[in-house]
């Protein structure tokens, strides 16, 4: 590590060595609201300046504009960084605004020959299951994944969203490099069973929004006033209405610990879930997203920040008062299926 860049740490066992905070790109393109696409160019330039070596997407963020997106800069630095992205979320071609949730084989082989040809690489570093079809066995899927390792078109495995028992399931099958759950100050849920497993199992943590989709910065306080009406917050039920009201005082204890530390209320949020990786003793690789590259700055700098026993206590009550689920239908969630 040199003076300005963040250590790293390894997916999964014999997995690459990646830095300890990736960069979740989705915003780019997609969800977030309107986007400028110079700045988002500097803002992946900026990320690997500062050791952010795993560059996250899916072929669901924009319908595969965000792959198309990012691949000139995956090939300009096709060596210095790990590319991962999903499959699951299938368009219909009737209606483009819907998503179905598709594991079967033939899918999962479709799915990948178009990532790799948007993305115009030979292989897919990281290739995840986005959400979990509980209609098709997870040993099925992940075998046909299996075959795209032997084949070289992708490199390691990766789950979403999925249970403690499904991820044993899929490692039966195949190494698994690591799982991504949504894990933050607000959301908790797989402390209970996925991140014991995990451990266990030599299986990479990688948290997605870890900023609480950008609540926990404080940069918005009710998705249906604050947020632009493409922003596919305003359909989460916390962040609206009442739920919104009450979450957004639990912000008071992390400005707290701000304060006592001089930096933002997100980087403490960060700094939390960077500390995981000491408290459950396994490795933790969160993708915060962001479009600006004063803001990757501030959050590699939270890599530095080493919160204290009693700050760590004073956070702890956050998750368990929170006001709404993470999602309208939690079917598609670990938590819901746990």
């Amino acid at each position: 590590m040199t003076d300005g860049t963040i250590p790293t740490a390894a997916l999964g066992d014999g997995g690459p060595q990646v830095g300890v905070q990736g960069l979740g790109c989705m915003g780019m393109s997609f969800a977030y609201g309107p986007s400028d696409a110079k700045e988002s160019r500097a803002t992946l330039e900026r990320a690997l300046e500062l050791g952010v070596t795993l560059y996250d997407t899916a072929d669901a963020y924009g319908a595969g504009e965000n792959e198309k997106f990012l691949s000139p800069f995956f090939k300009a630095h096709r060596d210095e960084l790990v590319i991962a992205t999903k499959f699951a979320l299938s368009i219909p071609a009737d209606d483009p605004t819907r998503r179905v949730i598709r594991n079967d084989p033939p899918y999962i082989r479709q799915a990948v020959e178009a990532s790799l040809k948007r993305l115009d690489v030979d292989a897919i570093d990281l290739y995840y299951m986005h959400r979990r079809d509980v209609n098709v066995p997870i040993e099925e899927s992940v075998g046909a994944m299996a075959d795209l390792v032997r084949e070289g078109k992708v490199k390691h495995l990766g789950l979403s969203e999925v249970t403690a028992a499904e991820l044993r399931a899929a490692q039966a099958v195949h190494p698994i490099a690591a799982v991504q759950s949504e894990w933050s100050l607000f959301s908790r849920d797989i402390e209970a069973q996925v991140v014991p497993a995990a451990r266990e199992l030599g299986v990479t943590l990688v948290p997605y929004s870890p900023l609480g989709r950008g609540f926990l910065t404080g940069s918005f306080t009710n998705a249906e006033k604050d947020l632009t009406a493409d922003d596919f917050r305003r359909h989460q039920p916390r962040f609206t209405g009442d739920n919104a009201a009450a979450n957004a005082a639990l912000l008071a204890p992390v400005r707290t610990v701000a304060e006592a530390h001089g930096v933002s209320l997100g980087q403490i949020a960060l700094a939390w879930v960077q500390q995981q990786t000491t408290v459950h003793d396994l490795p933790v690789v969160p993708i915060p997203g962001t479009r600006k590259p004063s803001r990757v700055e501030e959050n590699t700098a939270a890599t530095r920040i080493e919160l204290t026993k009693e700050e760590l206590a004073l956070l702890e009550p956050i998750a368990a008062q929170v006001a709404g689920d993470r999602y309208a239908d939690m079917r598609f969630a670990s938590a819901g299926r746990e």
